[in-house]
């Protein structure tokens, strides 16, 4: 029930009644301290209180806004879950504040650190978390729950998981979801296969699946899909360079970027795409991209519309317009040569479709292809024999892409920003999972109607079959892009990126960083 009651509030007491000026509070975490997070800590304590209380503001006005713009009861609500990384106790504080002004109390718990708890990747960063010792350590050990995950553990696991739902129903009821500030600025990993890692059988992997399904299907029950919403903020840490209070300075900018301005110009990219049967997307300079992406037919123009207007609520910064592809007609190569995804570097990625799902995978991570197929399989596909394309993208934050360069930190950016910086396609379920039955609306009051695939579209005949509880972005980054193109239904091709720049009317503005010098 830690995940629910906010009187389970062991490190809400540290961060409200600590003495912040004075580091050692953050042994009391529990968590392995580096000196990165005594440094954040150290120039946070340093920061004057306004631009504190701004960089609150941003995260939790972003969380509020979140709710009205999806017209989610943020009144009926009880608690948030703060997620975050130890060093940035100071905004956390104020942010508790703000949320309390809200009527939203705090729930914050350490990330999980079992076998049982982890996943794919290692450490589920679900909680409050501090530094990770020994990141090799982490992912050779990602899958030791193999050792005992069998049918009678899931069954056990299954009835205590709705028992203490069922023990807790008001607290889930009202919990609002997570306000998430991520960070960014580790060094890329890649790992190295170890023969003596422990690794699931192939049965082994459907449990996984299966159990993932099963339990996101009650914690949807409980705390109710279409009720609640989230936000996620990043910034950088420390061991990002000699550059970090620069960086850290830009960031904030990114954050707090004019919504309005990019609402306009994103609206003239959506006015055209609503006119498009599908999208051409082509690389360049090494780049052998050559994806078609099928859109969703409108049946009243007037009314609806294909991609949302993303400004700068629930992701934070602003700056993109997305949509659910129609699977069917979907085909082509996504590749991008090195990409950095849930903290893993992938090197040549190559991703084939046919009708919308992935078809044929390759990278050229290890010399031997076998293994290089696991670790897609394992880290990208999550055990999934296939996934679907659940989203097309294309990032319009000019700003942060030239931010990457400037700084040469490409390959440190968290997705949430890298996302941003070009358009990007997401394997795995829809943006809008679980929550199709939604009415959602863009600021121009038109339905997004796009909000369901062929999958998803079994959530009531086969639920089992709906949802792949993944969703994994992978960007392509401007000076990669040969071009983006609407198709219409008689061929005509209207260009919206050609050789890495905006060149629809109307979106030039977004030209001026990536030409400045």
């Amino acid at each position: 029930s830690e995940k629910l009651d906010p009187k389970r509030d062991f490190a809400a007491d540290i961060i409200m009644n600590s003495d912040l000026d004075d580091t050692a509070y953050l042994y009391s975490f529990g968590e392995y301290i580096s000196e990165d997070e005594l440094k954040m800590s150290a120039f946070l304590s340093g920061l004057p209180e306004d631009s504190i209380k701004a960089m609150a503001r941003t995260y939790t006005e972003g969380y509020r806004i979140g709710f009205v713009k999806a017209g989610k009861p943020l009144e009926k609500k009880l608690t948030v879950n703060i997620r975050y990384h130890l060093g940035f106790e100071r905004m956390i504080r104020e942010a508790v504040r703000q949320f309390d002004e809200m009527g939203l109390k705090p729930v914050i718990y350490r990330a999980p650190v079992f076998a049982s708890t982890t996943n794919q990747n290692g450490r589920e960063d679900t909680g409050y978390s501090g530094a990770v010792a020994n990141r090799q350590y982490e992912y050779d050990h990602r899958d030791d729950r193999a050792l005992f995950f069998d049918r009678e553990y899931i069954r056990r696991r299954l009835d205590i998981l709705k028992a203490v739902y069922e023990e807790n129903k008001t607290l889930a009821n009202g919990h609002a979801g997570p306000a998430v500030v991520e960070t960014f600025g580790a060094d890329p990993f890649t790992p190295k296969p170890s023969e003596y890692a422990i690794s699931f059988s192939e049965s082994g992997r459907k449990l996984v699946v299966s159990y993932k399904d099963k339990a996101g299907r009650l914690a949807n029950e409980y705390i109710i899909g279409k009720e609640r919403s989230f936000t996620i903020i990043s910034y950088p840490m420390p061991e990002i360079g000699k550059d970090f209070e620069e960086i850290f300075k830009e960031t904030v900018k990114l954050n707090t970027l004019d919504y309005k301005r990019y609402e306009m110009i994103q609206q003239k990219l959506i006015d055209t795409l609503d006119k498009a049967q599908r999208v051409h997307v082509l690389g360049k300079n090494g780049n052998e991209t050559d994806l078609t992406v099928e859109l969703y037919k409108l049946s009243d123009p007037g009314k609806e519309t294909i991609f949302e207007n993303c400004v700068a609520d629930v992701n934070i910064p602003v700056g993109e317009v997305f949509t659910t592809p129609r699977l069917k007609g979907t085909n082509g190569l996504l590749h991008v040569k090195e990409v950095y995804l849930n903290g893993l570097k992938y090197i040549d990625l190559r991703l084939t479709f046919k009708d919308g799902v992935i078809e044929t995978y390759s990278c050229g991570n290890f010399e031997d292809p076998a293994e290089n197929s696991r670790f897609i399989r394992e880290n990208l596909l999550y055990h999934h024999d296939t996934l679907p394309l659940g989203e097309f993208a294309i990032g319009t934050n000019t700003t942060a892409y030239r931010m990457s360069r400037d700084h040469d930190i490409g390959g440190k950016l968290p997705v949430l920003i890298g996302e941003k910086t070009g358009p990007h396609f997401a394997v795995g379920d829809t943006c809008y999972a679980r929550e199709e039955e939604v009415r959602v609306y863009n600021p121009d009051g038109k339905e997004i109607v796009a909000r369901s695939n062929d999958y998803s579209d079994r959530r009531e005949s086969d639920p089992d079959k709906a949802y792949f509880y993944c969703h994994t972005d992978i960007t392509i980054p401007y000076d990669e892009l040969m071009g983006i193109y609407a198709l219409g239904k008689d061929g005509e091709s209207t260009a919206l990126i050609e050789d890495g720049l905006f060149v629809l009317e109307g979106t030039g503005e977004l030209n001026e960083p990536l030409l400045r010098s």
